[in-house]
């Protein structure tokens, strides 16, 4: 059981880069962004800065490396010198130094390096925390798809990373969610540097969603539920359309109960927190 998160951040992984999302963001109160260097085409810092250059100082940004242009599309690479480039191209394109960076996938390379996958993380950790302690970026950390790999090969001489970020939610498996909170435990990590995303798998609108209440997955403010009271929950509408007093605002303009545990960001399999105003990383990969 878990309490529920409130805070939301803006992710640009499947969503358009435009300025109304910027401004409406800004409206509704969220002021965290994420973001790549792969995504939109490996155009998203610079569409970022050009279509809301004067918007950026108000958000906390974070963004990823560990993608890259390649002849046959995007690539993976741990390399140091692709990674420390592509951060040189990072504050180039935003004007600014991100907030936080991530390693992004580092799964996707060490499952390929033989026989040495270890000091292939190890380069590529030093190698962000190194940017940070320059000043190119605000802090680092692991951004994780399938955190597997990672417990086996994290070991004390590494670099500490800020925030570790994994997927989070009831349709993640056990064996991801255990690898997620080994990964965490190994670099000494604590609740508020433990961050989920995905929480919905991927589509928020998914039929499941319709069927299934995650409140019962949730710790109340109040004493915990009976189990006959959570499988009353559970057989109840996942989003109540009405508005009235004590409801908090929804996505799309529906009405959720309070605590909303229907918002974007929830806690992962520890309790997340914020580096800064940064929040949980958002919905997006």
């Amino acid at each position: 059981m878990r309490t529920a998160d409130p805070r939301i951040v803006l992710g640009l992984h499947r969503s358009r880069h435009q300025r109304h999302l910027l401004t409406s963001a800004l409206d509704l109160g969220i002021h965290a962004l994420d973001t790549s260097f792969n995504y939109h085409g490996f155009t998203s810092h610079k569409t970022l800065a050009q279509i809301g250059s004067d918007l950026l100082p108000h958000f906390t940004v974070s963004t990823k490396v560990g993608y890259f242009p390649g002849p046959n599309g995007a690539e993976h690479s741990l390399e140091p010198t692709r990674l420390r480039s592509a951060l040189e191209q990072t504050n180039r394109d935003l004007a600014r130094p991100p907030d936080l960076v991530f390693l992004h996938n580092p799964e996707h390379s060490l499952r390929m390096a033989d026989p040495c996958p270890r000091d292939m993380l190890a380069q590529a950790c030093a190698t962000l925390a190194e940017a940070a302690a320059n000043g190119m970026c605000g802090a680092w950390g692991v951004a994780s798809w399938d955190p597997s790999a990672l417990p086996d090969l994290i070991d004390k001489s590494m670099p500490t990373p800020s925030v570790l970020m994994v997927r989070a939610g009831l349709l993640v498996g056990i064996r991801t969610l255990e690898a997620s909170g080994a990964a965490a435990d190994a670099w000494g990590l604590n609740s508020l540097a433990r961050w989920g995303m995905s929480p919905f798998g991927g589509n928020a609108r998914d039929s499941v969603w319709g069927r299934v209440d995650p409140r019962v997955f949730l710790k109340p403010a109040d004493p915990e539920p009976s189990t006959a009271q959570a499988l009353r929950a559970s057989q109840g509408p996942a989003i109540r359309p009405e508005a009235g007093p004590g409801r908090a605002r929804g996505v799309g303009r529906r009405w959720c109960p309070r605590p909303c545990p229907c918002l974007w960001w929830r806690r992962s399999r520890s309790q997340s927190g914020r580096r800064g105003d940064a929040g949980p990383v958002p919905a997006g990969r």
